[in-house]
């Protein structure tokens, strides 16, 4: 095959390649034939959250409990579980990232064209927090109550100063209902009805059986016992039993003997009321979490459970916590409330575990679920959230799609004015490397799990690239025209002139390739984005400057134009 089929063969190719992309990119072209225009209609641009609006949320995590060597490896698995959540959704190019503000970690989520953020945070949030915590032991119990001292003085204080307005006369019923603490009694103004000696903890069967009241006197000292502090009122008193046995049963203690009373109870805080306090964390969470399946106790169907299966480093520390725990309970958290708080019976190492709770099967099937798609390994509190509407990002859409338009055309009216021929060609292959890249934005979703996301940086990056793309013609139009005035002819020439470019062109670019490598790794949102364009921008660029403008001008140049030369410059060069 000579040198002449070889160059139409590639022009050929050249104007295959450049009808392709012309339809992708612009499929109106093809509307009179609705098959190929449906399908080429369908390939999208994927836009980012600055020009098709959307929810952007911001999350705090809370990484108190994680070693500082590991805090990175937590986040980055955070990180991971949301991506997976949030695709699961169906959210389109989410941006899920982290970052360090005040010292404080964060995960940002950016979801372009969300509407509902409500929504929006559910998903995020139906994301489990799993984790398993052992009880404290005594001298940390100890420290967990002094934190409840001063509530509990306060308490105190204030039922004081309740009982002195119930002494000088203040109705009790209504002091009840304003200040007691005890539900079952309140609304009916901590009326307690007739009750015997037994029924209630000693302390308080002390003062309405032994305390020598008087029908419709109040107590004069706050009677504590293990709820808190009560003010206790007594109304009235009668015997059960008929009058002949009053006597056989006095012997035996209050016998039939009911008293009805009235209380106000301000109660006293526990660690026992406060998991957070009772319980402490160990290393395990749902970082080490393989595998989450619904079972059944005994073989049945009446008790769903979840059976959980922990990988080596989880089944290591569960065995760990189960060996120093036998005999006590340890709670398993999700979401930070405690699901199931078994006892321990024996050390476990199989690295399995189960919980249990009050659900059906639905609500097991969908907690087993939840866990397999990704156990977040740290909590994470919403700090900020904001919805973007469309309408600004379409406005400032517009206004870089016309910045871009004008540059192209500005470009292409310098080239033909200063090199004439050598220009019109530069100016199709600037068409074609415009096609080109809007075909990738299009095909990158759909021929590669990687879609690129454009935004308005990206778009800066686009338009930054346009001008490079030139850029590399220049160069070697420049050189074709210093060999022309050394006398080569113009095939010559224009060889030469590509050889001679090449170096500066390489460089050049290069290096710019290298410095968006760099913003790529170390750059976050929109300066990644910008970086990834451009580096795509000036690959394509190198690719339409050199070896498509080359197979267009040898497959071109011939006879016809070396006795014009003065077409492919400013300059009138003689021929020799």
């Amino acid at each position: 095959m000579n040198i002449e089929k070889k160059n139409k063969i590639r022009f050929g190719l050249v104007m295959v390649l450049a009808l392709t992309v012309g339809l992708v990119s612009y499929p109106q072209a093809v509307k009179f034939i609705p098959p190929v225009y449906d399908a080429l209609n369908q390939l999208k641009i994927n836009l980012g959250l600055d020009l098709q609006g959307g929810i952007h949320l911001e999350y705090k995590a809370d990484v108190s409990n994680v070693e500082g060597d590991k805090v990175g490896d937590a986040l980055q698995a955070a990180q991971d579980v949301i991506e997976r959540r949030v695709n699961a959704f169906g959210v389109g190019e989410p941006l899920v990232q982290t970052a360090l503000s005040g010292g404080e970690h964060r995960i940002i989520v950016e979801l372009p064209g969300i509407k509902d953020i409500e929504e929006a945070k559910k998903t995020i949030k139906e994301t489990p927090f799993l984790e398993f915590k052992e009880e404290k032991n005594e001298e940390e119990m100890k420290e967990s109550e002094k934190i409840l001292e001063p509530m509990n003085e306060q308490s105190k204080k204030q039922a004081e100063k309740v009982l002195e307005k119930a002494k000088s006369g203040e109705n009790f019923e209504e002091l009840a209902k304003e200040y007691s603490q005890d539900p079952g009694s309140r609304e009916e103004g901590g009326d307690l009805g007739f009750v015997k000696k037994g029924i209630f903890v000693p302390e308080f069967d002390k003062v309405l059986f032994e305390g020598g009241l008087k029908d419709g006197e109040i107590y004069p000292d706050l009677v504590e016992t293990q709820y808190g502090w009560h003010i206790i009122k007594k109304i009235e008193e009668r015997m059960s039993e008929p009058e002949e046995e009053k006597e056989q049963s006095s012997s035996e203690g209050n016998g039939g003997l009911e008293v009805h009373a009235r209380h106000i109870l301000f109660s006293k805080s526990s660690v026992e009321m406060f998991p957070e306090l009772k319980y402490k964390s160990t290393d395990l969470t749902g970082k080490n979490l393989e595998s989450a399946s619904v079972v059944f106790r005994d073989q049945g169907l009446s008790e769903p459970q979840v059976s959980l299966k922990f990988d080596g480093e989880g089944a290591k520390l569960f065995a760990d916590i189960t060996k120093r725990n036998l005999g006590n309970p340890v709670a398993i958290y999700l979401d930070n409330e405690v699901i199931s708080a078994p006892t321990v019976q024996s050390e476990i190492t199989n690295g399995e575990a189960v919980i249990t709770g009050d659900f059906d099967l639905e609500e097991a099937k969908k907690l087993a679920g939840r866990l397999n798609e990704g156990a977040l390994p740290v909590p994470i509190t919403l700090i900020s959230q904001q919805s973007i509407e469309a309408s600004l990002g379409m406005e400032s859409l517009q206004e870089s799609l016309k910045a871009g338009a004008a540059g192209i055309v500005l470009v292409m009216i310098f080239m033909l004015a200063y090199y004439r021929f050598l220009g019109l060609v530069s100016a199709l292959a600037l068409i074609i490397y415009t096609g080109l890249m809007v075909s990738i934005f299009k095909l990158s979703g759909f021929l590669s799990p990687w879609p690129i996301t454009l935004t308005l940086s990206g778009i800066a990056g686009f338009i930054l690239s346009l001008g490079m793309a030139v850029d590399a013609n220049i160069l070697i139009f420049e050189r074709t025209k210093e060999e022309l005035k050394r006398g080569r002819n113009l095939s010559s020439a224009i060889e030469e002139g590509f050889r001679r470019a090449w170096p500066s062109i390489r460089d050049g670019n290069f290096s710019t390739i290298i410095t968006s490598m760099i913003l790529i790794w170390l750059g976050t949102g929109f300066v990644k984005g910008f970086a990834v364009i451009l580096v795509i921008g000036v690959l394509m660029s190198m690719f339409t400057a050199i070896v498509l403008v080359k197979i267009i001008l040898r497959f071109i140049v011939g006879e016809w134009l070396e006795k014009r030369k003065w077409l492919i410059s400013g300059l009138r060069i003689k021929d020799e």
